[in-house]
């Protein structure tokens, strides 16, 4: 992924740049993975040693209500933080848990009905299988 000017996107969004969330920032919207937060803490607190759960969890949750990450509950009872915020899709591995990035034109999905007493606001696909064996696209 492209490098993000940290500083511009969060004065942007509103969000004090103090050096924590910079540093979470710096790793977690240049990723293409789609960590938990045990996972930020682990790579941002390697830069920044004085740095504290809490912090990344609240830092996180800010990031989500700014609109910067989308929070994911792609499998039962495990959180992942996505910096991809435009419509997409995703695969997941059944082998190895990664979790990986769908166009959302790579999915059609017809008769989309509307369900009685619920409003809608997104719709998100999650497949799940197998890698197939060889080359993989870059």
């Amino acid at each position: 992924m492209e490098s993000v000017d940290v500083l511009r996107v969060l004065e942007a969004n509103g969000i004090q740049p103090s050096a924590q969330r910079v540093a979470v920032a710096s790793w977690v919207l240049s990723t293409r993975s789609h960590p938990s937060a045990d996972q930020v803490f682990a790579v941002v607190k390697e830069r920044l040693p004085v740095l504290s759960r809490a912090t990344v969890y609240n830092t996180l949750h800010l990031f989500v209500r700014k609109g910067l990450l989308k929070q994911l509950v792609i499998a039962e009872g495990r959180v992942v933080f996505d910096p991809v915020v435009a419509a997409h899709h995703h695969f997941v591995d059944d082998d190895t848990g990664e979790i990986v990035d769908v166009p959302a034109d790579a999915v059609a999905v017809s008769q989309l009905k509307p369900v009685e007493g619920v409003d809608v606001r997104e719709l998100q696909v999650v497949l799940r299988g197998r890698r197939a064996q060889g080359p993989q696209p870059s």
